[in-house]
């Protein structure tokens, strides 16, 4: 169906809705409004008629304006107050500094929508305007109770200082790449770093495109407060009982949190391990006294099998060893490291601070190595007089260690 068919069919134009589930009730509490038509008995997508270039401006901001019409309608009429999500083109919505758009809304304001219920989806990276001009509209829209979410946030060109100083309520991930068990590394450390600044702005995580149980078991694992797919609903004409799926997702999540508290019981059990066996290699060499230089060479033969880079720090982050480092199967010494400092890194200090205060070994998030490339954890443990070692396990060992991956 081309866009002319539908222009010329508009009074066939109807709104989807597609529920969005929340984490801790398991309950529907909003719908995405979508826009669809009636064309030969189907019920066809008007995604496309949305995206078309060649479509004038106007036409989209009717036909938004009509089926949002007909969503509003219905939403009025139904005793609740679930969110309903509305997506729509920041560039049109500047044309008139979004005063229709409003306007609308404050007409069905005064039938009785609260306009707190209204969530308003933009999409940051396609915006080709003046930012502080969106920014004040957006403002202005706020003074009425309108929320704001960000779509596909992380994708493409997304500007993540741009999206913070929006300061949305809710940030819409994708999760359309997660399609195998296995995807791009890179993804997973966009996610974590969109995820990371939701926390940090105070917004929630609405994860979409949920399609598998997998996704959504992601989706729950990387703090996602809210959930949309085809996997929970497909979009309906009409609103579902919100109650219709919490005795499927209040399962699904029971499953999950068995994995997760086997997996973290599992890794417990390995840090304990290794810990002792740290500790029995440390034994062997305490005839070697302060030349930690020589330490860390006995050391590097006797834990060959699960390390790669071995080396001793001070509380303040200066290496006091050189680096000893294998090199395919052979140790070699990397004297120049000796006095770097590493206090930079990420929850460095801290570590140290939890060494210090429980005097026992811990492992780091699994992360990529800056030398090698490859996901590693460090295994870091105190041994006395103010200095820590440091002992980084390659991904092929942490991968035949069932709960280190």
């Amino acid at each position: 169906m081309d866009s002319l068919d539908i222009l010329t069919s508009a009074d066939r134009a109807l709104p989807y809705f597609q529920p969005i589930y929340s984490a801790d009730g398991q309950i529907v509490i909003g719908y995405e409004i979508l826009g669809r038509i009636e064309y030969n008995d189907k019920i066809i997508s008007m995604g496309p008629f949305f995206m078309d270039e060649s479509v004038p401006e106007e036409y989209k901001i009717e036909m938004d304006d009509l089926i949002l019409a007909k969503a509003l309608d219905l939403a009025v009429s139904e005793n609740d107050s679930f969110l309903l999500f509305i997506n729509r083109d920041a560039n049109l919505l500047m044309m008139d500094q979004g005063e229709s758009f409003l306007g609308l809304l404050k007409e069905y304001e005064e039938r009785g929508l609260a306009l707190d219920r209204i969530v308003l989806e933009i999409t940051e990276h396609n915006f080709k305007g003046d930012f502080g001009r969106l920014q004040h509209m957006l403002t202005y829209f706020r003074t009425y109770g309108i929320k704001l979410a960000i779509e596909n946030a992380g994708q493409e060109s997304s500007n993540l200082d741009r999206i913070g100083k929006l300061s949305p309520d809710i940030l819409k991930i994708g999760l359309q790449p997660l399609v195998t068990t296995s995807p791009d590394e890179a993804y997973h450390h966009v996610l974590q770093s969109i995820a990371l600044l939701a926390r940090k702005i105070g917004a929630a995580v609405l994860y979409e495109d949920i399609e598998v149980n997998f996704q959504l078991q992601y989706a729950w694992k990387t703090g996602g407060r809210f959930f949309q797919g085809y996997y929970l609903s497909h979009p309906e004409g009409h609103f579902i009982e919100k109650t219709l799926h919490k005795d499927k997702l209040a399962g699904e999540f029971r499953q999950f949190i068995q994995r997760e508290k086997n997996k973290l019981e599992k890794f417990h059990q390995l840090s304990q391990s290794f810990s002792e066996r740290v500790q029995e290699s440390l034994a062997k060499f305490k005839k070697i006294g302060s030349d930690y230089d020589a330490l860390i060479r006995e050391l590097s033969l006797d834990l060959t099998d699960c390390s790669f880079r071995i080396y001793i720090c001070n509380e303040e982050g200066f290496q006091q060893t050189e680096n000893i480092f294998k090199s395919g199967e052979t140790w070699v010494s990397q004297p120049e490291y000796k006095l770097k400092n590493w206090s930079w890194r990420p929850y460095f200090l801290e570590t140290i601070f939890r060494m210090r205060r429980n005097n026992r070994g811990y492992f780091s998030d699994l992360y990529r190595d800056i030398e090698t490339g490859e996901s590693i954890r460090t295994f870091s443990y105190p041994i006395g007089e103010g200095l820590y070692l440091f002992i980084d396990l390659p991904y092929a060992y942490l991968y035949d260690q069932d709960g280190m991956l």
